[in-house]
């Protein structure tokens, strides 16, 4: 599907920058420079070198598609390159993104060879037999393999392990190292297993202190170090990433995973925006790519308060729509959705953002927010109808595919609000509380919060105004423990302590605030003033 590049011009605009040029722009192949450095000695003839080279390069900056071609082009110029085999296999597998195509990594590695022996036979050294090892056991490929190697979390115990040994045969080659370290972080990325997070960390910092332009050590270390807690950890990776590799979409997104976490919203933005312009750059069509950079752009404007041009992105996101969008860029729209009301208040321009007629969102935020919108418009029986719609699924990445957890949370503040519209302040309050409880039991999750109201901030939004004001102002400095330098949580902890006469604190929330909002809408700018009234 094609985007509407009239549309994404009027953004553009709105930006006022044009596309940015990397790599190609003046002949310069993606791997000078553009893509980071790496050194990994192999076999392979000289004059396929380069294209290797540069397909690790892709591979460490999760250009899977890219890197494919890169080593492709490596064996159409060695054919028995196996190193150049075991690459593209490895562009199937997607750890951290928990993707993994069977099919297609098998069907690269009987180009290379029709059995385990035959391939391993082409690998001359001890250790390039390690890699093509690892891989075949990942596959489930391997000889020693019985029912195809177990189920495919089984055989990524099995591929760790692998990578381990041969890490440990060779703890001079950073690749082993690295790919070691991803297929750590692979294990923990379901539940941000703290412990296995920082196990992989430990791996990756020998590796970035001695090559500050590896591209895997950098990004690696960031996905080990993405939540607020440990983000501080990885600011100097974040700002470094970017520079090493100026070639990568998907770089230049990745720094903005510890940026949120900090609540750095003005280089948050920047990430999305450059990874935006050179991921449309590259091609004409509506990447899962794209949209995963637009939902994380939506929500820093809307962080700094510029409302316009969050409302610009929703625009082309709903003009998409009408072209038969893939349930997973429906799915991002229902987010999209909900965070834009959620943040700006806007209720009354509710139905101007509900997808047009006919166009199923598979989302529970999307229905969520209907609720709560028919909340505010005193409609009770249809906000019990949307609310019943809010349950656990929906079609799209992970990120906004919700589960038990978030779900059960989401009909909690529901439940909480429907019972303060009818008067049951008490009750409300009671639920609040227990989907707060719920969302700090919650280990922390990387990017904009899985719940799109947090439940702390709710709950202190009601205590706010039912006269509970010093109840308020401990909630809201305990969702920004979570969630740093959230401009909603800011606002209401400003009016909690204008409330209780902390003019202390009334004054240290505002004044961040206002750097939050340096670049914020004019009116929007107004509000930390606390002259507007509560939402």
């Amino acid at each position: 599907m094609r985007f509407q590049r009239g549309i994404l011009l009027d953004w553009r605009m709105a930006l006022g920058v044009g596309w940015l040029c990397v790599a190609g722009c003046q002949g310069v192949e993606p791997s000078a420079g553009l893509l980071g450095e790496i050194n990994f000695p192999n076999s392979g003839l000289a004059a396929a070198q380069p294209a290797f080279i540069e397909g690790v390069l892709y591979l460490h900056n999760f250009e899977y598609e890219q890197a494919a071609v890169s080593f492709r082009q490596a064996q159409d110029i060695d054919s028995t390159f196996a190193l150049a085999y075991w690459g593209e296999a490895m562009t199937h597998h997607h750890t951290i993104w928990r993707e993994h195509d069977q099919r297609a990594a098998e069907a690269v590695l009987l180009r290379l060879g029709a059995t385990p022996e035959q391939r391993a036979a082409k690998a001359p050294t001890g250790r390039e037999k390690g890699y093509l090892r690892a891989i075949e056991v990942l596959l489930g490929t391997d000889a020693d393999a019985e029912s195809g190697g177990g189920t495919l979390d089984e055989r990524r115990v099995r591929y760790r392990e692998e990578m381990r040994r041969l890490h440990e045969a060779y703890p001079d080659d950073d690749e082993a190292t690295v790919f070691f370290a991803l297929a750590i972080l692979g294990e923990g990325r379901a539940n941000r297993d703290f412990g296995t997070y920082m196990r992989a960390a430990g791996k990756l910092l020998a590796v970035w202190e001695a090559n500050p332009m590896h591209p895997g050590a950098a990004h690696y270390l960031i996905h080990s170090f993405d939540d607020p807690t440990h983000a501080p950890l990885g600011l100097g990776m974040a700002v470094a990433y970017s520079k090493i590799a100026p070639a990568a979409a998907h770089a230049q997104h990745m720094t903005s995973h510890i940026f949120l976490g900090l609540g750095m919203w003005k280089p948050m933005v920047t990430a999305n925006e450059t990874a935006l312009a050179i991921e449309l750059e590259e091609t004409e069509d509506w990447t899962r790519e794209a949209s995963h950079y637009v939902h994380w752009l939506h929500y820093g404007y809307l962080q700094q308060g510029r409302y316009e041009l969050a409302d610009s992105l929703i625009q082309i996101a709903r003009e998409r729509l009408r072209s038969g969008a893939s349930a997973r860029e429906r799915g991002y729209y229902g987010t999209l959705y909900a965070r834009h009301l959620v943040e700006t208040g806007a209720w009354g321009a509710e139905e101007r953002w509900r997808a047009p007629s006919g166009v199923e969102i598979p989302s529970p935020n999307y229905y969520f927010v209907r609720a709560l919108a028919a909340l505010e418009r005193g409609d009770l029986d249809e906000a019990r109808r949307a609310a019943r719609l809010v349950r656990a699924g929906g079609e799209g990445n992970p990120e906004v595919v919700l589960g038990e957890d978030v779900a059960e949370i989401l009909q909690l503040e529901l439940e909480a609000m429907l019972a303060y519209a009818s008067g049951d302040e008490s009750d409300a309050l009671t639920l609040l509380a227990e989907a707060s409880a719920r969302e700090r039991a919650m280990p922390p999750r990387f990017g904009p919060p899985a719940v799109v109201k947090p439940a702390t901030e709710m709950l202190a939004d009601v205590l706010n105004r039912t006269g509970h004001a010093h109840e308020a102002l401990a909630a809201y400095q305990d969702q920004l423990l979570r969630t740093p330098r959230r401009s909603q949580t800011l606002l209401g902890l400003a009016r909690a302590a204008r409330a209780v006469g902390d003019t202390a604190e009334a004054a240290r929330a505002t004044l961040e605030l206002l750097e939050v909002w340096t670049s914020a809408d004019p009116d929007v700018r107004g509000r930390a003033g606390g002259s507007d009234p509560e939402g």
